[in-house]
């Protein structure tokens, strides 16, 4: 029985009682640059770069850490060439430091408290059936297409396209050409590793045949020759390519020969006949040393500056490949790396041509970590914050740099906004457009990483001696005032449970990006800001349903955090909690074709055409006012006001939308996600927040943990267009 005792209320507004009406179709565009704006966009990806392996970030982070001067160095000429004709992110983060989760919260776009699938040190998992980076923009008229890396679907080797599930033309992508588990990307002679390569699920591994194709190569041939066909098939056509290396990631193993003589159509890296690359027999596999580098006086320098170096060479082909095309003014380039640099060695001696195995990177070495403490696997900036340059010769200025704090899950929202379209609701990101392009004012997003993992944080010698060898435990990072908050050991640890006395270390990232100061305790960063920290975390997400049954998510377990199972949301002291009122302030929208997804109108380019306020209503009742429920046409509304909650307890929801195709809402509280019922969805059935949306196993059991007081409450909902059942959206609640 659902209680009729949890209001929800909202502030006075001026209600706009006219019927609805369909405006002239309103053409959302990148940016407000134009219909005609619409890029090709590419997302490069490398595996474990550091941010202080880019040379053009040094002159930035000298100022920080003078001691701590980059030598020796390494030369990135090409991917610095970028950045002066474009712009550097100079904080920008990963959703986890470690690949995997990494990846999956990119290709969601959600951050890790709300990826219930890929987390912690949960490698070859699916993502969840959800809009993605490749569904949307396919789904937006782009033609989409993944190669390198995946590494988010299938089991085992990766041997039996059969076996696998989440692959990347099950999430969004028309193309693909790659490796489908992690760990065939430790391997850079992948047809020699005793793994194997996919062209979308035909296993391609024998075309191969000599092995000596290195996978740097192998990835820009194949994506150089995609998006030559692509052009060629369809000039109109924007397109999406995601293209993950997996250099610099340990086995450090290096090219055959030196990067061929010119670049882009005819020249560079180039497909064979047989369907290799060309440098495949070009020289001894695992042999090339680039020039610059043979001075390093480690094996393991000199092959990860190679490495590096190889991929910079790749970055300059395809940008030549864009000129010889004439698509180079309006190509969106991204190039970042999943996390922060590694240490580890190689896993490959004995497999065919490799007597021994690659020797163990040393971030130390060329202070991969820049003047950060930290790499992979550590919560410090060193293993979180990563390279990031952008390039949009046609929007974005020349020789920029921003500070702003962005994330993974910001490149969702940001591609959808430039390809003209909705931003998904479920989406955790913000367009970094505005940033970009220096048009319009950047809404303010959210930094947010959790991870779990035995072991301790890197023990390096130029790190804060407070930073060597921490317990890694289980870590949660989140962002206040613009201040960073880092705490360990939320899992099972007894003082954690309801008290709300998980201790955060506070830094000032901007001023003090090695973090040595923890302002934790000093004035102004006392309890009343541990409390901030400890609100804004449980805000961000909630506790769900843990052990999966799935036998291929190693015994996942998304509740483990026992401060998220035992501590309630916080209300807002400052918003009052009258009884009796229940009004939603509302603006509804008008679409000249349906809705794909529901969209976060906070963030839609569309002008409302009504606004106002619903009730007074009961509980159940139709949300949606007379104005939305008589309009004509596809058409979407926002709700937000706030739910009064008596008492503290766990609550659950309950979401029902009309029969008619195409209906579909989601439900925030704060930046919850409480309620998805759009991809998934069924018209006309009850969506739960005890739902595990978009996993195996759908059905859940847990409800949310709310304190008693008021908070804030956002919903969507979209329907299609004139169909016979009116437009409803009812949400009900009870206290379990």
């Amino acid at each position: 029985m659902f209680s009729r005792r949890f209001i929800p209320r909202l502030a006075v507004s001026c209600l706009v009682s006219a019927p609805f009406a369909l405006p002239a179709a309103y053409g959302k565009t990148a940016a407000g640059t134009g219909a005609a704006s619409r890029p090709n966009i590419i997302f490069v990806l490398v595996d474990d770069m550091g941010w202080g392996d880019l040379a053009c970030n040094w002159d930035y982070g000298k100022k920080f850490s003078p001691e701590r001067a980059r030598a020796p160095h390494f030369r990135t000429p090409t991917l610095d060439k970028m950045a002066a004709e474009g712009m550097i992110l100079s904080r920008h983060y990963s959703a986890c430091p470690v690949s995997a989760p990494a990846r999956a919260s990119l290709m969601t776009g959600v951050h890790q408290g709300h990826e219930r699938q890929v987390r912690d040190n949960t490698f070859d998992t699916p993502i969840p059936d959800v809009h993605t980076l490749g569904s949307v923009l396919k789904e937006a008229g782009y033609a989409t297409a993944a190669v390198g890396k995946w590494g988010l679907g299938g089991v085992g080797d990766g041997s039996t396209a059969a076996t696998g599930f989440g692959r990347p033309r099950e999430r969004g992508f028309d193309y693909f050409y790659g490796i489908f588990d992690h760990l065939a990307g430790h391997f850079h002679y992948p047809a020699n590793s005793g793994r194997y390569v996919w062209e979308n699920e035909t296993d391609v591994t024998g075309t191969l045949k000599d092995g000596f194709a290195y996978s740097t190569d192998l990835f820009t041939a194949r994506a150089k020759a995609w998006i030559a066909r692509q052009k060629k098939a369809a000039p109109q056509q924007p397109f999406f390519l995601y293209l993950a290396y997996p250099a610099p990631h340990g086995s450090l193993r290096v090219p055959t020969c030196a990067y061929p003589q010119g670049g882009g159509l005819s020249g560079g890296v180039q497909l064979s006949a047989d369907g290799s690359v060309n440098t495949a027999k070009r020289g001894a596999p695992d042999s090339y040393i680039h020039p610059d580098n043979k001075k390093f006086a480690t094996e393991a320098a000199r092959r990860h500056a190679t490495m590096i170096r190889r991929v910079d060479d790749a970055m300059k082909d395809l940008f030549r490949l864009l000129e010889d095309l004439n698509i180079d003014e309006n190509t969106l380039v991204v190039f970042t790396s999943d996390n922060g640099p590694h240490e580890e060695g190689g896993n490959d001696g004995g497999k065919s041509f490799y007597a021994s195995a690659s020797p163990a990177q040393d971030p130390s070495f060329f202070k991969s970590y820049g003047m950060m403490d930290g790499i992979k696997r550590d919560c410090f900036e060193g293993g979180l914050r990563v390279p990031a340059v952008v390039r949009w010769p046609a929007f974005i200025p020349k020789n920029r740099r921003s500070d702003a704090p962005s994330q993974f899950h910001d490149w969702l929202a940001t591609f959808a906004d430039a390809a003209g379209a909705e931003v998904p609701s479920r989406s955790d990101g913000v367009s970094l457009l505005p940033t970009l392009t220096g048009a319009g004012t950047q809404m303010p997003g959210q930094i947010y990483c959790e991870y779990s993992v035995g072991g301790v944080s890197g023990n390096r010698a130029d790190f804060v001696p407070a930073h060597r060898g921490v317990s890694r435990s289980n870590q949660l990072v989140v962002w206040v005032d613009g201040f960073k908050g880092l705490a360990r050991g939320l899992d099972g640890n007894a003082k954690f449970s309801g008290e709300g006395a998980v201790v955060f270390e506070i830094y000032d990232t901007l001023k003090d990006p090695q973090e040595k100061k923890n302002l934790a305790g000093t004035p102004g960063f006392g309890e009343e800001m541990q409390q901030k920290f400890r609100d804004k975390a449980l805000r961000s997400r909630r506790a769900f349903d843990g052990k999966k049954p799935q036998s291929y998510t190693r015994g996942l377990d998304f509740s483990q955090k026992t401060f998220f199972e035992k501590n309630p949301v916080p209300a807002e002291p400052s918003l009052r909690c009258p009884e009796n009122k229940t009004q939603l302030r509302w603006k509804a929208f008008a679409s000249d074709k349906p809705f794909p997804w529901v969209p976060d109108f906070r963030q839609t380019h569309r002008k409302p055409v009504l606004q106002g306020e619903t009730g007074p209503l009961a509980q159940g009742e139709n949300l949606l006012p007379d104005a939305f429920v008589r309009g004509r046409g596809a058409r979407g509304i926002l709700l937000e006001g706030e739910l009064c909650v008596p008492e503290t307890g766990e609550y659950v929801f309950a979401l029902k939308t009309d029969a008619a195709a195409g209906s579909k809402a989601f439900v925030h509280l704060y930046d919850i996600q409480l309620v998805d019922a759009d991809k998934l969805y069924a018209p006309g059935t009850e969506a739960t927040s005890a739902m595990n949306v978009g996993t195996e196993n759908p059905v859940g059991t847990r409800g949310v943990n709310l304190a008693a007081g008021t908070h804030r409450v956002r919903v969507e909902y979209v329907c299609a267009g004139d169909a016979a059942e009116a437009p409803s959206l009812t949400l009900t609640w009870r206290k379990k």
